[in-house]
């Protein structure tokens, strides 16, 4: 008998077992996705963080910048030192100390083109933020419970007919979409396009350009900081095919450090 009230209560607690199991699958199958504002309140914050608590500081930049006109390419790979430092007023500036052109020692010198490009640092993000909806549309692409490990993926576009004033950070007509990590709520990539880029005086054309962000550590905190850049940019109304690129890698962030030593009169 007492053998028999042993197996039934055992295969009571395995009936028991498999219906909470089956009950907590299902509960995180339900779990309600973020709304769109709350995600978006979310990267504001990262923003903000990043704007005010990002030390000054140094990394190392490899940057190909390269024109193809018709059957020419003209190419220049650089190796620099990229800064990112406050000015008196507190905003982020860019700065570079080129070390290497083409394989050449070159202390000193100005990076050459063909193509640059800065700002990615010191705003590349304030697109995608609730402060931006007066000047942007927002849509969170729709989620599927069973695939938890991809990223939230947020589409934007500049509103249409309306005029861009200083509270609108992109001030061109340009679309794009942002991935967005679903523990840390940070951007690991973006991409966008504008239209009509002003790319140079007199040639307008399509710009497309897409950032990975990855983790950096500084002063004991993490930032999301750019590790490629890839932009291209195609006149429309070239005489022969032509296309500017700039690809760029960031790698070895350091916080920017000024030490002085006392000299005592001898």
């Amino acid at each position: 008998m007492e053998g028999r009230w042993s197996t039934k209560d055992h295969r009571f607690q395995l009936v028991l077992l498999f219906h909470l199991t089956a009950a907590f699958h299902s509960g995180l199958a339900q779990t309600p996705a973020p709304a769109l504002d709350e995600v978006l309140l979310q990267l504001e914050g990262n923003l903000d963080h990043y704007d005010k608590q990002v030390p000054d500081f140094f990394c190392s930049e490899h940057v190909v910048s390269s024109l193809i006109y018709g059957k020419k390419h003209q190419s220049t790979v650089t190796d620099s030192i990229f800064r990112v430092t406050r000015d008196f007023m507190g905003a982020l500036t860019e700065s570079r100390e080129v070390k290497v052109v083409n394989g050449t020692p070159s202390e000193g010198r100005k990076v050459g083109g063909p193509v640059m490009l800065d700002g990615v640092f010191s705003g590349g993000l304030d697109a995608v933020s609730l402060k931006q909806k007066t000047c942007m549309s927002y849509t969170l692409q729709p989620i599927k419970p069973e695939r938890s490990d991809k990223p939230y993926v947020i589409e934007f576009a500049t509103l249409a007919n309306i005029r861009r004033g200083s509270e609108c950070v992109l001030k061109e007509e340009g679309t794009g979409r942002v991935f967005v990590d679903r523990t840390t709520r940070q951007v690991t990539r973006m991409e966008l396009m504008a239209p009509h880029h002003v790319i140079a005086p007199g040639e307008v054309g399509v710009w497309n350009i897409s950032i990975d962000y990855a983790p950096i550590s500084l002063v004991g905190q993490i930032f999301w900081m750019p590790t490629t850049i890839t932009s291209t940019a195609t006149p429309r109304d070239a005489y022969s095919p032509t296309v500017y690129s700039f690809s760029a890698r960031y790698s070895d962030y350091h916080k920017l450090e000024v030490t002085s030593h006392i000299l005592s009169p001898q």
